[in-house]
């Protein structure tokens, strides 16, 4: 496999030694889909190998840490969300000796590894609930998940009104007529965390992992290990919340199954296991939970991050994005926890596109038309994107890039149904088209079967288009998006001094100003005129700047 990165020099080698326990609180953190990323054996799937060979990418891109989605054995009933084996590694992805190399070789390139892990739910394959299955109703096998008999004459409803995040009751029946909860798919059973045996494993794996040279986590819906179990269950009725990021009408840490006091006492005895290595690993939360609520999650004695999913859902509005910052500034400081920022990841429309779209649109219902209704402008919206990831890039934080966005990668909204692999597809009855869109395979090269993803056809199809975005195409073109990004990484990590940020009074209502210790400044136009451009010396500018006298639409400067 050729390598498309120029050699790395001096100053953009991360510096994320051990001396810096806290080299996570202002981190570039890069998320690698790994089935996505690169396909070194040629079966169509990305590997740990193609990563290891491709990792020279992310260092000279300027990202600090790598963050690996899962590589754990799995039926692919979720995108690998679904572990059978979470100390193992899926033999269409490699093996443990591929993710040591892989760990070498990031750590001799500067780059941190962080592995998500998913203590929600196992694999239906896993051995334990195997072993659910084959044990009678009120075994112990059992009670490492939530099994309950149904309601009805005969046990034949579900024993809640629990619906999945994915479509349908959160309950299936199993032959002898216990029902078992898939809060997810129904390959997904939840754990119940109220068991010491399921908390002691996790402690094994947490540790297995670091033991191996593993820097950090990434914890799966962190905020639904601990329900409210006791009997008889509650129904939810019409309290809301029937998934995971929608926000329940009761008490907060009260809802059945999410975000419930008690999940804390689990991170405090992970916040343990993570202290007695040195450094300390870090972690982060996935928590759909407003930011009074998250700041929990990121206290220093539990997780010590939380993602910020507010900025990620806010619309491209200067006064939403004020009110949204301000905000996730102020629930980081109060936990002691660092901001994060993201506008991409493997769940969500990738930003090229979802930034386009008109407010009150549902990208559900855009996806579904294939990206048609409405059509968007790609060259528009991929100005708007380099204008909102100089944004992040520019605020007090940890910012969290999802591979391909350094290329512009818009959402594959068209792609056939008869490819979709996402179970929301299926579960939804065909409502919801899922996420496949932002997990087609990346484009390295700008020919070939799979524009360098590997020998063969990925296990998505690629447009055209990508052609056209692939890093051989970018790798040292003046005014890429990958050359912007490696540009924007290389100069945050020479700017960056405190975690505050002052706004500048006195601004255009359509326009983001504000300060950075060190006498830095970021400006960004939202509106659709231009607007004068403050004095400074310009340092990096996410679209041309014609005359130096005005700042255009949908662009950010950073001026010094």
């Amino acid at each position: 496999m050729a390598d498309l990165s120029p050699d790395l020099s001096p100053d953009l080698s991360p510096d994320l030694s051990s001396r810096n326990p806290d080299w996570w609180r202002q981190a570039v953190i890069y998320q690698v889909y790994p089935r996505s990323f690169a396909d070194a054996d040629g079966d169509g799937l990305g590997d740990l190998r193609g990563i290891t060979e491709r990792l020279n990418h992310l260092a000279t891109l300027g990202a600090d840490a790598v963050w690996l989605s899962p590589f754990y054995p799995s039926e692919l009933a979720d995108g690998g969300y679904d572990v059978i084996d979470p100390r193992g590694v899926d033999e269409r992805l490699g093996t443990l000796e591929d993710f040591d190399a892989l760990v070498a070789e990031a750590h001799r390139l500067g780059l941190k590894v962080v592995v998500d892990v998913v203590p929600n739910h196992t694999s239906r394959l896993h051995p334990w609930f195997q072993e659910a299955l084959r044990a009678a109703p009120g075994s112990p096998a059992r009670d490492r998940y939530v099994f309950r008999p149904g309601r009805g004459a005969h046990g034949e409803l579900p024993p809640t009104d629990w619906q999945s995040v994915f479509g349908g009751s959160a309950w299936r029946r199993v032959p002898d007529g216990e029902w078992y909860l898939h809060l997810f798919a129904p390959e997904q059973p939840d754990l119940n965390w109220e068991n010491e045996e399921v908390r002691a494993d996790f402690r094994t794996t947490l540790r297995f992992w670091s033991d191996r040279g593993v820097d950090g986590f990434r914890v799966d819906v962190a905020h639904g290990l601990a329900k409210d179990l006791a009997e008889p269950l509650r129904d939810v009725g019409d309290i809301g919340a029937t998934g995971e990021d929608a926000l329940p009408k009761v008490p907060p840490g009260s809802h059945p199954y999410w975000d419930r006091d008690e999940v804390h006492e689990i991170y405090r005895d992970w916040r343990k296991i993570f202290d007695a290595y040195s450094p300390p690993r870090m972690a982060v939360a996935e928590a759909w939970v407003p930011g009074d609520r998250r700041a929990r999650y990121a206290r220093p004695d539990e997780l010590g991050q939380a993602f910020n999913f507010e900025y990620l859902e806010a619309r491209w509005d200067a006064a939403e994005l004020r009110e949204v910052i301000t905000g996730s500034l102020a629930t980081a400081r109060a936990a002691g926890a660092s901001a994060t920022w993201v506008l991409s990841n493997h769940d969500v429309v990738r930003h090229a596109s979802r930034l386009m779209l008109p407010p009150g649109t549902d990208p559900a219902a855009w996806l579904l038309s294939g990206g048609a209704a409405p059509a968007i402008d790609t060259a528009a919206g991929l100005r708007r994107a380099r204008a909102a990831t100089l944004l992040m890039l520019a605020l007090p934080g940890s910012a969290y890039l999802y591979q391909g966005e350094e290329l512009g990668l818009p959402e594959v909204a068209d792609l056939p149904t008869e490819v979709l692999q996402d179970p929301i597809w299926e579960q939804t009855g065909h409502v919801r088209k899922g996420r496949d869109g932002c997990r087609v395979p990346l484009p390295w090269t700008t020919s070939g079967p799979s524009y360098g993803f590997g020998p063969g056809a990925g296990w998505l199809p690629q447009p055209s288009a990508f052609a056209a975005c692939a890093v051989e195409a970018q790798a040292g073109t003046e005014g890429s998006t990958l050359e912007l990004y490696r540009t924007a990484l290389r100069l945050r990590r020479k700017l960056l001094e405190g975690e505050t940020l002052t706004w500048t009074p006195d601004t255009p209502a359509d326009v983001l100003d504000f300060s950075r210790t060190g006498a830095w400044r970021s400006v960004t136009n939202l509106g659709s005129e231009p607007v004068p451009l403050p004095p400074g010396e310009i340092l990096l500018s996410s679209a041309p700047l014609p005359d130096g006298k005005v700042l255009p639409s949908d662009t950010t400067v950073w001026l010094g």
